[in-house]
């Protein structure tokens, strides 16, 4: 019987070590933005696989090298990834250049603006309504920590409040309603206007028998009120990749000086490099903790 357990034993162990040299073999991709305030390190998502073979394929090119962060905004985000930028003159329009293709949206709930998220630009939904991403352009969420108003806004779909409510004020017996808030939107009450559809929502989803409130997971919650970030982006843009170093640059970057198009009076490019490395060699150096599988 002693014999039969150490066997036992020792095969689980056996298969245990071998799991973890497995594990610890396993690599990815560690990608670097360099500027003149310093280095964000940044990690890709597998779960955006096209958006993380493209940043990848695009960086091994050096197709960002020498490219600008073009537009910044402060407590917002820094983006870039233009290539027109390289060449540009100092007041010259920025935001249209890319590659010549676009990438379908890959929006995950899983990952949301938090400080740090690195995210795929895109054009508006009037002429682009599968919010597909450009084939270049990315932004670095800088963002600032979320008041209690902005984690009740997260908590609604706001695509489908707008639906609702349009269907809900297209029925006469609402004119009143409808009428309050006209008078609200004119006169620039924003704040009360908002407060005036809120209000409406219970109403809203019992007459269209729609959900418009969703569930947010209170790991996000806390993150948004004691990291920060963008969240009224969430569901509208693709996140693809994190900053797990060098946060303190988007700082620095952000608040820099801009025109009126948010172009930085002073010029920051940038260098893009990956580098495949053990995902245990992540974990060491950044802190980053792989989700289990």
């Amino acid at each position: 019987m002693k014999k039969t357990i150490s066997i036992l034993t020792l095969a689980v162990i056996t298969q245990l070590m071998t799991g973890c040299a497995q594990d610890s073999g396993e690599k990815d991709y560690v990608v670097t933005i360099t500027t003149k305030y310093g280095d964000m390190v940044a990690i890709l998502y597998d779960e955006t696989p096209k958006h993380k073979q493209n940043f990848i394929k695009l960086a091994k090119e050096h197709y960002f090298d020498g490219t600008l962060f073009h537009r910044v905004i402060k407590e917002f985000m820094i983006q870039g990834g233009d290539p027109d930028s390289k060449t540009v003159k100092p007041g010259g329009h920025l935001g249209n250049g890319g590659p010549g293709y676009s990438i379908p949206a890959e929006i995950n709930p899983k990952f949301f603006h938090e400080k740090g998220a690195l995210s795929a630009a895109r054009l508006s939904d009037d002429v682009n309504p599968t919010k597909s991403s450009s084939g270049s352009q990315f932004y670095v969420v800088q963002g600032h920590k979320a008041l209690p108003y902005e984690i009740e806004q997260i908590k609604i779909d706001q695509r489908k409040l707008g639906a609702g409510l349009q269907q809900f004020l297209a029925n006469p017996a609402n004119k009143s309603v409808k009428d309050s808030l006209v008078q609200l939107r004119n006169s620039g009450d924003a704040d009360g206007f908002q407060e005036k559809v809120f209000s409406l929502i219970p109403r809203i989803e019992k007459v269209t028998g729609t959900k418009v409130t969703r569930e947010v997971p209170p790991e996000i919650v806390k993150i948004y009120t004691e990291v920060g970030g963008a969240p009224h982006l969430d569901g509208e843009y693709t996140v693809f990749g994190k900053v797990i170093k060098g946060l303190q640059v988007i700082d620095k970057i952000a608040s820099l000086p801009g025109d009126e198009s948010d172009r930085p009076i002073e010029d920051v490019s940038m260098v893009v490099s990956v580098e495949e490395i053990p995902k245990t060699k992540i974990t060491k150096l950044y802190g980053y903790q792989y989700p289990a599988k």
